[in-house]
């Protein structure tokens, strides 16, 4: 009888034992569990004050009531489209002002481009192909201006190879991060079109296969020197400025490009557009959409966005009529060719722009463009000099003697001042937080002169920009029934980051 109970009271121990160490697990969960649920929340800013990109102190999700505040609703789990990226272009100019820099002062204005720590980490680039109105370094060109080479055998980018060329740039920004590349083209070699000089720049149909070498040829000779061409956009701003009808678009996609980059295994996919503006977009796309032959073979539909807050109808209504097709914002600026009378007054009629306060108007213009399902936003030049050249003149190619444009990065070339716009931070905000692959998710909240959106990345991490168009107020931000208070500066705008509390896999 006395070993039985001394043998039950060991059993009793050891349950105990085990309790107490399941109760402490419990405990260690809870805590974790909790710590899952109110996450900090990392907050930058850039103001009128004088933040830049700046690191204010976490704020933290709390169990708490609304207080009264304007609240901002956020839910992960209602997603819209998906980002691609944001970024400027690569030119000639951008280049030269670079190359007038000294060496360390041109590395830090690359690695403030393309750095995503300590930079804007640029993911989307434009490069064009062949000549531009700021291919600066040199008379108009193409990559082969050899008449009747439908074979392609002088085909070259040796100009690209040069210290001004395209190709030593983008090499110079991928040492700072990666990025995608999308191609459009001006116009092509002038043999392949009707009449230049009298201004009929349609292809002759006998040189329709002879452009797809030609655009086979580049995406190789880039591949060749380590870059690789994501997206191609036949022509820029077919049926106006390369003046190349939409016709001819979808017979060069459906019967020549297509076909040849598919027996050639180039993996590079095919933009429709850029259309000059929004409205021309949903003007001219339908058409060739219906055609399943082009369809199949169209990754996103690209437009510019010169009708500003006015497109955004149309950019929805594409959206609507087209959901599975991603569309792009690929050009925009300020240009001294663009009326000024189509802006808002509070756009200083001057080029460039050296004021900061000039970014909300930029912020505002992508935030807008976000909220109207648009995937991806890149910008025009990103680097001119202090009088916003230098420019191309060719008249036969619809390029003027004076074409002032205001740049992402201002480079003084007389004294090597260096100008990060307002622009270039607003830009920022979503450039560095918001990753390719990224959700637009639901936002919502009537909060006085704020304009906001917010994204989940695939990492897991919610990033939340608010504009703030007016005098500094305060409000609650709600999220898996969280609140925490924010103070938003007069005229900034904040990206707020916290983690979801999972990862969000690209579906």
């Amino acid at each position: 009888m006395k070993i039985k109970t001394y043998i039950n009271l060991d059993r009793i121990r050891y349950c105990f034992l085990l309790i107490h160490v399941l109760c402490l697990s419990l405990i260690i969960l809870t805590i974790q569990c909790q710590k899952v649920k109110s996450p900090e929340v990392s907050v930058c800013v850039s103001s009128q004050d004088g933040d830049r990109l700046m690191k204010y102190p976490d704020a933290i999700f709390e169990d708490a009531k609304e207080l009264g505040l304007p609240v901002i609703k956020i839910d992960e789990n209602t997603r819209f489209q998906k980002i691609n990226g944001f970024g400027a272009s690569f030119n000639e100019a951008g280049m030269i002002c670079l190359n007038s820099l000294t060496s360390e002062v041109k590395e830090n204005v690359l690695k403030m481009l393309f750095d995503s720590m300590s930079g804007a980490g640029y993911t989307l680039m434009k490069s064009p192909i062949g000549a531009t109105d700021f291919a600066s370094a040199g008379a108009w060109y193409t990559y082969n201006d050899t008449p009747d080479d439908t074979l392609m055998k002088s085909f070259s980018v040796e100009r690209d190879l040069a210290p001004n060329g395209l190709i030593t740039f983008i090499k110079a920004a991928q040492k700072y991060g990666q990025f995608e590349i999308q191609s459009p083209m001006d116009f092509g070699p002038d043999w392949m079109y009707f009449d230049v000089k009298k201004g009929k720049k349609d292809i002759k149909p006998q040189y329709y296969n002879a452009l797809a070498r030609y655009y086979e040829k580049y995406i190789q000779a880039y591949a060749a020197n380590g870059i690789a061409i994501n997206y191609l956009a036949l022509f820029n701003e077919p049926g106006v400025y390369s003046q190349v009808p939409f016709h001819t678009i979808g017979i060069l996609i459906k019967n020549h490009v297509a076909p040849l980059f598919a027996s050639q295994r180039i993996n590079t996919k095919i933009l429709l557009g850029e259309t000059n503006t929004s409205t021309h977009a949903a003007k001219e796309f339908p058409a060739l959409l219906e055609d399943k032959d082009i369809s199949k073979n169209i990754y996103a539909l690209a437009y510019h966005g010169y009708l500003w807050a006015d497109g955004m109808k149309d950019v929805a209504n594409l959206h609507n009529k087209y959901p599975k097709i991603p569309i792009w914002q690929t050009e925009i600026c300020y240009a001294m060719t663009l009326d000024w009378n189509d802006l808002p007054p509070q756009v200083p009629h001057k080029m460039p722009i050296f004021e900061f306060s000039d970014g909300e108007w930029w912020g505002n213009v992508i935030m807008n463009d976000l909220k109207n399902s648009v995937s991806a936003w890149i910008y025009w030049n990103m680097i001119l000099d202090q009088e916003g050249g230098p420019c191309l003149e060719s008249p036969e190619h619809n390029d003027p003697k004076i074409n002032t444009q205001h740049p992402v990065v201002i480079i003084d070339r007389k004294t090597n001042a260096v100008t990060y716009t307002g622009l270039y931070y607003y830009l920022a905000h979503f450039s560095k937080f918001i990753r390719p692959g990224a959700y637009r998710i639901y936002s919502d909240g009537q909060v006085k002169n704020l304009n906001f959106a917010a994204f989940v990345n695939p990492d897991g991490n919610i990033i939340l920009n608010i504009i703030n168009n007016g005098v500094e107020t305060t409000c609650n931000v709600k999220w898996q029934n969280k609140i925490f208070v924010q103070k938003l500066k007069s005229h900034s705008i904040t990206t707020l980051k916290w983690f979801s509390g999972g990862n969000n896999p690209v579906r």
